[in-house]
């Protein structure tokens, strides 16, 4: 609408055509004066705005306007009766003092004193036809035909003939007469009812024109009203409310009406009758009334009295000579009806009755109408010359019209009921074909296989493929040339002159059929009730299906033509290819579409025919409209209710639309059209569009004796699921009607909770004969919440749960959410007008409609076209609640996954800095205890930014209402995370501590060596010094002393001896086992590449009879070899895994790089496994494990750690074998030996040491630091690892795929933790290797160059300090090593043993120190080695225990694992895609033939699996218990070809590992081995970008895999 009177006004421009002043004034005071030139358009006043949301009676003049067309609208017809609000004295005296005394006030009595203002007279107030003509003139021709529709629909007369005001030209504004049909009924000479609809500018009538000469007392447009409808003011007059003095824009204006007859006998006249009125003095218009009086059936002129010399007399004459009948009513005679002669009438008005005269003046026309054969068409008045025609002045309208003519042309003498199959094929067999086939293949039988469901797929692929190769019929060819995309607005006319030409074109016999049918229906139920007439009825019933399939092929308007389009563009989507005969690209046909919808056209959601959603088409309709909005907020109104019971009639009142409303155009299907709501109100109302869905009426008599309940369920399930509201719209107060809607509504809101979408619900009873009675409007209420009550039992046991009552469903308030509405008609049509009080009914319904959509968040357009798909989805798979999947939800819920990976990663980083620091400072000694509150205190910063951040994305987050549902479990699991990163770091800490002991002998063991070997070297030096000048006799001296020292180490201390760590592990499984040998090749298996696990249990033994009896039977299937079940296998690999992360687990926590291998350790790995084993045994499980199983885990185990070990004792040898460790010193002790040779002081000896001592922490420090960084980068630069875990699974896949691995993938099938983890290592392993020099030695360049700063600020800041405390060495060396001891492992005990009491020289120090330490660095620089990095802090085990905290629970049946990213997560368990289950080993019953089903395909079948000896339906596989309840496996066709390319390409391994064989049952779908490498690979890269984006929409993969099968 409107929104302000300043959108009005964009730019005053000049209005100099308007020559008369007061009217100049009047469009001044309307604000229109700019808008003659700029002007107003439907879309303008079609939004919703803060005015049309409002009641108004009398408004300011600036907002009569809105008022009139807000009112026009809603097709109340007290839009003329609108009065612009005079401020009276009465208001003034309201306010004056009350102190007046009664003889002054009786004195006012006798004062001629106004009540209004000195200058406000009645002449000044604004006509009511003034506004409605100036509104007129400033309309563009849509808008125009849009008042001059609603106009008509309130029983108005029409603008005929209409002077502009502008040009001073007469324009016949034909073009808004385009739209309106008028029906009325007749009897024949037999006496029967005939019904007659017909567009009003073609109907041939008879007219009657009425006109005056002169000023006359009478009006005369009172009287015509007496004789069209006499309760009813079709033609505006001077007694009307709102009427004043002054009429600006009337005169001249000839105004239409027709009555129409019901067929009653009391009918005013017999036929239908064209009524034309010529406002004021004829002899003024001469034109007007010469075109009038010329196609006049009779002419009724007004005229004072009758005289000769009158300036009107010749004119009279004229027309008393013409042989047309002439009626002449005299105000100024009191005569009664005088027939001059033959069809010359003279009728008297004054003081007569006017009852009367209407009813001389009806005999008279109808007595003469009998006689006559003279008609009037609309159309024939542009014949005329000097007359302005709308359509002919508009080049866009013409050319419209032409193009549209052009269409029409083709479809001359053709079948009306074969039209569609030979002009729009695309919709036609194939489109239901394919419809009916995409239904089938969502529920498939219980015998059906993934072959069959494979030839399905093929077999729609062709459909789509033929429905592509059909040709495009000329009719389509030349609409899609018509359409020129650059020029809108003649588009707009185009379509609009095409829907018109379609109407006419159909509704004739659209009219006969609905007539045959409803005779039919009469003669079916009539005998219905004979039961003797059975075969009659069924021949009669027959006939009934055959017209209703002709009435359904008959329907032929601008939609089907859309719907062709739709499917033109599904059909080329699927092959993507254009068709040869299409004179566009494929792709630019939603764009069209899109545009339509804009511009206020109606699109199609649900295909009626089809009883289909073409949700490709839809998409991409939305997806052309979000480019053309952006990504628009929008509430969705969806309406329901039984055929004809006036739902989008009340829509069109309501938003001013024009849904189809007669008779034989009900809607089909359901359609959806875009309301605008304007800037004012967006906020006040939430959404910036109302999206309003229309659906066809529930239980509609042509689907009659077809699957009825059915349909309706489906179709309200949608609507309402689509819908943030639902109106359900009940037509009176029928008890069996309410039934029937009522629990078809229940049952789709009770879906709908179940579900989790929230919507809200308003009934509303229409034609309810008194809405005023207020007790009977409560007790009809508390009927309708009864037995909404009642409905709702029943709905809850059909879905299964335990709702009691409506309120249980749904938020719902009986006061508020139920409306009563009058009667639509004021009276009885044809020519009843609507009723006000409706109209009251439809704002206030409106303004509730308001309140709910402020309190709603509506929907994004993109979040709308997902749901589309995700509730069609669902009700495909016939399960809905079962199938329903929220994409929106779920794609909402990835963002806080994402988001929580941020979050987690930061307390992680964190938390790693802390663990270093305190790492260091326990190494150093500073610490001897870590508490979790020292652990909180330090990550209290970044705790409370993660907490920000969390608040921050819960409250500011596009989607906060839906995230609203996790936010309390995710900050418990931030928290949980939290409270377990403290409690481990503190356990890992103090585990340090407690292994300090044994630590910190060995580092003084160590420390003692190199301090006496330093002592001895200085000692030898000093000796030697002034004796030995050359450097080969220093360096043969140094070498012996090197000899006797290192010997007499070796003598004194055992030397760190290699490890067997597997010969360790025999040596103690065959303590355990001493009667099993362990070398055996039986029992030396890989646990990990084992097929299965019959082999390694036995069954248990059962006590009693029956258990011996039992176990006998078990015994001889044990001996026949009987598999173990799905389950158990399952459970016994899940209890691999767990051992196996548990063993590295504890193998971290040994700590051998530093405390050195052990054969304990062995000892507890064994023990737990052992305990393990036990533990899984004595739960509810039929079999216990042979010696052999232990002994092959803790071996295969064993051999998967080995590396790991041996590779962590190397470390802890080589830094702590004295040999070895002295043995790499050796030149640093030479260098300090040569200096103390010669003369070196102790000061600058002890600084080169102090280098030397910090070369190790350095590198250490450097290490780390380095691992840190590296996995930050890596998890921004790596492509593997920079996202979550489904990234990480893509990459996975795509590189088992390229490797062509057999054994790589069943390791990833059987234990997908073990495989992440590998590939993590490989993959960071391969990025070190690749960016070593460019990014890893960059780094840790940088970081050995801020500690050698770091370093160096300690040295002189020590220094400094103690000079000024005139300290010793002592306190230097503490000064210096507190400083560094948070970032290296460096402490005064490492200088015990270095005498230093004669070190004086501070600055020299800190220039000893100053020149050693960058050649220190520059050394450590070139010897930098990955290989060196901390085996607790390399990068891959950091990443790994960031990616791998996750949930790792498989399928039950095919073994997909769970992708939830948190561990022991709320909620079930699922994955997006399923695999086959063949490929987890999974069999057919009682066969060898190997699972081809996918469990997101066969939960939708009637097939059923076997757990723990009973069957169960796939359908109902939660009620297996266990595993299985836990899992939420969602119907869906859309799996990925990767897993059936895999079964084509490792058949044959596959069939080895497993020992069945892809036959029978089982055989591969032939279409199967159509993939390639490369296309799966490609889909992987669809796959996840469609999870990231938009998770589970998956139009573009599955048009891709089609893809892919054709090009093969």
């Amino acid at each position: 609408m409107i929104s302000k009177i300043k959108d009005f006004r964009t730019g005053l421009r000049s209005y100099q055509y308007l020559q008369d002043p007061k009217q100049k004034d009047l469009f001044n005071r309307l604000h229109l004066e700019d808008r003659h030139h700029n002007k107003l358009r439907a879309a303008d006043v079609l939004q919703i705005t803060e005015h049309s949301l409002q009641s108004h009676e009398s408004r300011a003049e600036e907002e009569m306007i809105q008022t009139f067309i807000q009112k026009l609208l809603m097709m109340d017809y007290r839009a003329r009766y609108i009065h612009a609000k005079v401020i009276s004295e009465r208001d003034r005296l309201k306010q004056e003092d009350n102190d007046s005394s009664e003889s002054d006030i009786f004195e006012d009595f006798f004062e001629n004193k106004s009540l209004y203002h000195e200058g406000t007279i009645q002449s000044d107030l604004i006509h009511p036809m003034d506004v409605q003509m100036a509104m007129l003139h400033c309309a563009d021709g849509f808008l125009k035909q849009l008042m001059v529709t609603k106009l008509s629909h309130c029983q108005y007369a029409l603008p005929l003939l209409v002077p502009d005001p502008f040009t001073q030209q007469i324009e016949f504004p034909l073009w808004t007469f385009r739209q309106i049909n008028k029906s009325w009924k007749m009897r024949n000479i037999n006496n029967e009812i005939i019904s007659q609809t017909e567009p009003i500018y073609k109907a041939e009538t008879p007219m009657v024109f009425f006109f005056r000469f002169g000023s006359v007392s009478s009006s005369k447009s009172q009287l015509m009203n007496s004789l069209i409808n006499e309760k009813h003011n079709t033609f505006f007059h001077r007694n009307c409310p709102g009427s004043s003095r002054s009429r600006l824009l009337m005169d001249g204006v000839v105004e239409i009406a027709w009555f129409c007859p019901s067929g009653s006998y009391d009918d005013k006249f017999s036929k239908c009758i064209a009524f034309c009125n010529l406002h004021g003095d004829a002899g003024d218009h001469e034109k007007q009334l010469q075109i009038l009086t010329e196609m006049s059936s009779v002419n009724v002129v007004l005229l004072p009295q009758l005289d000769r010399n009158d300036k009107h007399a010749a004119k009279i004459q004229n027309l008393y000579k013409d042989r047309k009948p002439l009626i002449c009513l005299f105000t100024e005679d009191e005569s009664a009806i005088t027939e001059l002669k033959k069809g010359k009438f003279k009728i008297g008005l004054k003081h007569r009755n006017q009852s009367e005269v209407s009813e001389e003046l009806r005999r008279a026309i109808k007595d003469y109408l009998s006689e006559s054969s003279s008609t009037f068409r609309l159309e024939d008045v542009s014949r005329h010359s000097d007359i302005r025609v709308d359509e002919e002045d508009d080049d866009d309208c013409r050319r419209g019209r032409e193009a549209a003519q052009k269409m029409m042309s083709l479809l001359e003498k053709k079948d009306l009921t074969e039209i569609k199959e030979s002009f729009l094929p695309h919709q036609g067999k194939l489109w239901h074909q394919w419809s009916q086939m995409n239904k089938e293949l969502h529920r498939p039988r219980a015998d059906e296989t993934e072959m069959d469901i494979s030839r399905k797929q093929t077999e729609m692929n062709k459909i789509r493929q033929q429905q592509h190769e059909s040709d495009i019929n000329e009719f389509m060819k030349l609409f899609s040339k018509e359409i020129n995309p650059d020029a809108e607005h003649e588009n707009l006319f185009f379509l609009k002159w095409l829907a018109i030409l379609l109407d006419e074109y159909t509704s004739n016999d659209i009219s006969d059929l609905h007539l045959k049918y409803e005779e039919k229906w009469a003669a079916v139920v009539k005998l219905k009730e004979k039961h003797n007439k059975l075969e009659q009825l069924k021949a009669e019933q027959t006939e009934l299906e055959r017209i209703s399939e002709d009435l359904q092929a008959a329907a032929f308007g601008l939609e089907h033509i859309m719907r062709e389009i739709g499917q033109i563009y599904e059909s080329c989507s699927s092959v993507n290819k254009n068709k040869k005969d299409l004179q566009v690209h494929f792709s630019s046909l939603p764009s069209l579409a899109a545009e339509m919808m804009i511009s206020g056209f109606p699109l199609e959601l649900m295909d009626g025919d089809a009883a289909h959603v073409p949700v490709i088409w839809i998409s991409a309709v939305l997806d052309q409209l979000i480019q053309k909005l952006g990504n628009q907020r929008v509430f969705v109104l969806s309406v329901l209710g039984l055929q004809s019971s006036g739902k989008s009639t009340m829509l069109n009142a309501m938003f001013g639309l024009e849904f189809a409303v007669s008779a034989g155009r009900t809607t089909r299907g359901a359609f959806m059209q875009l309301i605008r709501v304007s800037d004012e109100v967006k906020t006040q109302m939430n959404t910036d569009y109302i999206l309003v869905v229309d659906t066809e009426g529930l239980r509609a008599l042509e689907l009659a004796g077809r699957s009825r309940r059915h349909h309706d369920n489906e179709l309200a399930t949608f609507v309402v699921g689509l819908g943030n509201m639902t109106l359900i719209n009940i037509f009176g107060e029928n008890p069996a009607e309410m039934q029937d809607i009522l629990q078809i509504v229940v049952q789709a809101f009770l879906r709908m909770k179940k579900v989790r979408l929230n919507s809200s619900c308003v009934f509303v009873h229409q034609n309810v004969s008194d809405v005023t009675a207020v007790e009977k409007n409560m007790e009809g209420r508390r009927r309708l919440l009864e037995k909404l009550d009642e409905m709702t039992k029943l709905a809850a046991e059909e879905e299964d749960c335990y709702d009691e009552c409506f309120s249980d469903i749904i938020a719902f308030d009986i006061e508020n959410d139920v409306k009563y509405f009058s009667q639509l008609w004021e009276g009885s049509p044809p020519m009843a007008p609507p009723n006000p009080k409706y109209c009251e009914n439809i704002q206030h319904l409106k303004k509730t409609i308001e309140m709910h959509a402020s309190k709603s968040h509506g929907m994004m357009l993109r979040d709308l076209k997902d749901r589309i798909k995700d509730l069609w989805e669902a009700l495909l798979n016939e399960q809905f609640v079962f199938s329903f999947r929220n994409s929106l939800e779920v794609a909402t819920y990835r963002k806080l996954e994402t988001e929580y990976s941020k979050w987690s990663w930061s307390l992680r980083s964190s938390m790693m800095e802390i663990d270093n620091k305190l790492h260091n400072s326990i190494e150093n000694r500073a610490i001897h205890e870590v508490e979790e509150t020292d652990l909180k205190r330090e990550l209290k910063k970044t705790s409370e930014e993660v907490k920000k951040s969390i608040s921050e994305f819960f409250e500011k987050d596009t989607d906060k209402d839906i995230l609203i549902n996790w936010k309390t479990s995710f900050e418990m699991k931030i928290n949980e995370l939290q409270e377990n990163l403290v409690r481990e770091t503190k356990r890992k800490l103090n585990n340090i501590l407690q292994q300090g002991d044994l630590k910190t002998k060995i580092d003084a063991q160590r420390t003692q060596h190199e301090n006496t070997l330093f002592e001895k070297s200085k000692e030898f030096a000093l000796n030697l010094k002034n004796k030995a000048n050359d450097e080969e006799t220093l360096k043969k001296e140094f070498d012996l002393f090197w000899e006797r020292s290192m010997n007499k180490i070796i003598s004194d201390i055992q030397p760190i001896k290699d490890i067997d760590v597997l010969r360790d592990v025999k040596e103690i499984l065959r303590d355990i086992n001493k009667s099993a040998p362990i070398d055996h090749s039986k029992q030396n298996r890989d646990i990990f590449s084992v097929s299965g696990y019959s082999d390694y249990v036995k069954l248990k033994k059962s006590s009693g009879i029956t258990g011996a009896l039992t176990f006998a039977i078990r015994s001889a299937q044990e001996i026949l070899r009987l598999a173990l079940s799905k389950e158990d296998e399952a459970q016994i690999r899940s209890l691999i895994a767990d051992v196996s992360q548990q063993t590295d687990t504890m193998i971290q926590s040994f700590n051998i790089s530093k405390m050195g291998y052990n054969i304990s350790y062995i000892q507890q790995i064994t023990g737990y496994i052992t305990a393990k084993l036990i533990e899984h045994q004595e739960g509810p499980v039929q079999y216990k494990f042979k010696n052999e199983f232990s002994m092959d885990l803790v071996l295969s185990i064993c051999k998967r750690v080995n590396k790991k070990i041996t590779e962590q004792h190397k470390l802890f040898r080589d830094s702590n074998d004295p040999v070895i460790y002295l043995e790499k010193k050796r030149e640093e002790y030479y260098d300090i030996f040569q200096k103390y040779c010669r003369g070196a002081t102790s000061t600058a000896i002890f600084g080169e040491i102090i280098c030397q001592k910090l070369k190790e922490p350095i590198e250490q420090s450097v290490y780390k630091k380095t691992a840190r960084d590296l996995t930050d980068e890596m998890r921004s630069n790596c492509e593997s690892l920079n996202g979550n875990r489904l990234n990480l699974e893509k990459h996975i896949l795509k590189f088992l795929a390229d490797n062509e691995n057999f054994s790589a993938y069943m390791d990833y099938i059987n234990y997908p933790r073990d495989h992440f983890k590998d590939f993590i290592r490989d993959k960071v392993s391969q990025y070190i290797t690749d960016k070593f020099s460019l990014s890893v030695l960059p780094k840790m360049k940088e970081n050995i160059k801020l500690l050698q700063e770091k370093i160096m600020t300690a040295a002189h800041q020590s220094t400094e300090h103690v000079q000024v405390n005139n300290e010793d060495v002592g306190l230097w060396l503490n000064s210096f090593t507190q400083q560094l001891s948070d970032v290296l492992i460096f402490s005064e005990k490492d200088l015990s043993g270095v005498k230093h009491d004669d070190v004086d020289d501070f600055k020299l120090l800190v220039d000893v120190i100053q020149k050693e330490l960058p050649a220190m660095m520059t050394d450590i620089s070139s010897e930098l080695k990955t290989e060196k990095l901390d085996p607790k802090f390399r990068p891959e085990e950091l990443l790994i225990d960031y990616f791998c905290q996750c949930c790792w629970v498989q399928c039950p049946f095919c073994g997909a694992t769970c992708t939830n990213t948190i561990e022991n997560h709320d909620g079930d368990h699922s994955v997006p895609f399923h695999r086959l289950d063949g490929v987890n080993g999974y069999y057919y019953y009682d066969t060898t033939d190997f699972g081809i089903d996918f469990c997101s395909s066969v939960v939708m079948s009637n097939k059923s699996f076997k757990s723990s000896g009973q069957w169960f339906p796939y359908k109902e596989y939660r009620r297996a218990g266990g595993v299985y309840a836990k899992w939420s496996i969602t119907p869906d066709l859309s799996d990925l070809p990767y897993w059936k390319w895999f079964v084509c390409r490792f058949q044959k391994d596959l069939e080895k590992y497993y020992g069945k064989s892809f036959q029978g049952k089982g055989e591969i779908p032939e279409n199967w081995r159509k993939y390639t490498k490369e296309h799966v690979i490609d889909s992987l890269d669809n796959y996840y970008t469609f999870m990231r984006k938009r998770p589970l929409i998956l139009k573009r993969l599955r048009h891709f895999v089609s893809q892919s099968l054709s090009f093969h």
